[in-house]
């Protein structure tokens, strides 16, 4: 990947990210929605969103469906605010790392919250029995 293609996924990630933020109003993208990534193809005329979405009740087909139908405006904003000669056309997809992320700092509190007991306890001393 080249220094540009490395900055411009950057920078439509932070655009995406503010126009998210402020501007998109659709019920389907409320909640805690971040945009993870983007990879952009090298002839610069597709780019992979990733996006994360943490939340009880969430639909993630609900959430796609949203961004599939503010995919033009995004990218018409993209153009308004980007300077490049095309702007690409955005596809969507989920990125469960976050998701993943919070399931393993759980398990690794619950472990170590029994070793911690073990500790305050002592440990376990095995008798022989004759």
């Amino acid at each position: 990947m080249t220094r540009r293609t490395e900055r411009l996924n950057h920078l439509i990630q932070i655009e995406i990210s503010d126009l998210l933020r402020k501007h998109i109003n659709d019920p389907r993208l409320n909640g805690l929605i971040s945009v993870t990534g983007v990879e952009i193809s090298k002839d610069l005329r597709n780019a992979a969103v990733s996006i994360s979405a943490l939340g009880d009740n969430l639909d993630r087909e609900a959430v796609l469906k949203g961004f599939k139908s503010a995919a033009g405006f995004l990218r018409r904003e993209l153009a308004h605010r980007l300077n490049i000669r095309v702007t690409p056309e955005l596809s969507f997809e989920f990125d469960d790392s976050i998701e993943r992320g919070v399931k393993l700092v759980t398990l690794i509190d619950s472990v170590a919250a029994h070793d911690t007991k073990d500790v305050v306890d002592g440990p376990k001393r095995h008798t022989k029995r004759k």
